[in-house]
């Protein structure tokens, strides 16, 4: 009887030494998949915030040149339209700053072609996978992409031609006639005043950064 019991232990031995190792590799391919996820997640976040840092940055880049053309109607229409770009800038720069602040690399980062005022972002997170349970993982980083674009929130309404000065010799200088108005939905017009370019709202109020799908 004891023999017997002996050898059923032997021969249980094996299979719960192979039933430990089957749940040990189940549990080291979950732990690469949840790694992977980790690290997707983050590179993800990652492009996310240096497309909206790009995106910002640009926008309020914007600033000094709209103080700088509060008598030019004809710009102020444009840059209040969805067909604007944006200037000429180095808002990229903000995405490589943002982009390591969260411990990614690779980045790359350019101004839409298709129409819209916006960047388009794609990195590497710094660090790649730590185990080769699953093969050809080890080392592999993750790749995220993100776009950020800036929309009008405004729109400009230009001021009705003012009817001629019934005197033309007199000698008063005339008032100051603002060239129109900042209409934003649900928020009061702002009159432009050339004379007062303190008083223009902040760009943040005019032009909304927003992530978008592609």
């Amino acid at each position: 009887m004891i023999v017997r019991r002996k050898a059923e232990a032997g021969q249980a031995a094996p299979l719960y030494i192979a039933a430990v190792a089957g749940v040990l590799f189940v549990a080291l391919v979950l732990f690469a998949f949840g790694e992977a996820d980790i690290r997707r997640n983050g590179a993800q976040s990652a492009a996310d915030a240096a497309a909206l840092a790009a995106a910002k940055e640009s926008r309020s880049r914007l600033e000094p040149d709209l103080k700088a053309h509060l008598t030019d109607p004809e710009y102020l229409e444009s840059v209040f339209s969805a067909s604007y770009l944006g200037g000429a800038d180095d808002a990229c720069r903000k995405a490589s700053d943002f982009a390591a602040r969260n411990k990614a690399g690779s980045v790359r980062c350019r101004p839409l072609a298709d129409g819209r005022w916006g960047y388009e972002v794609r990195l590497k997170s710094a660090k790649g996978m730590s185990t080769d349970i699953v093969p050809g993982t080890e080392g592999r980083k993750a790749e995220a992409m993100a776009v950020a674009v800036i929309e009008p929130r405004c729109a400009f309404v230009p001021a009705e031609t003012a009817a001629p000065d019934a005197d033309p010799g007199a000698d008063a200088d005339p008032p100051s006639v603002s060239i129109g108005r900042i209409h934003c939905d649900g928020g009061p017009d702002w009159s432009v005043d050339p004379e007062d370019p303190t008083l223009v709202p902040d760009v943040a109020d005019l032009f909304t950064v927003r992530l978008a799908e592609d």
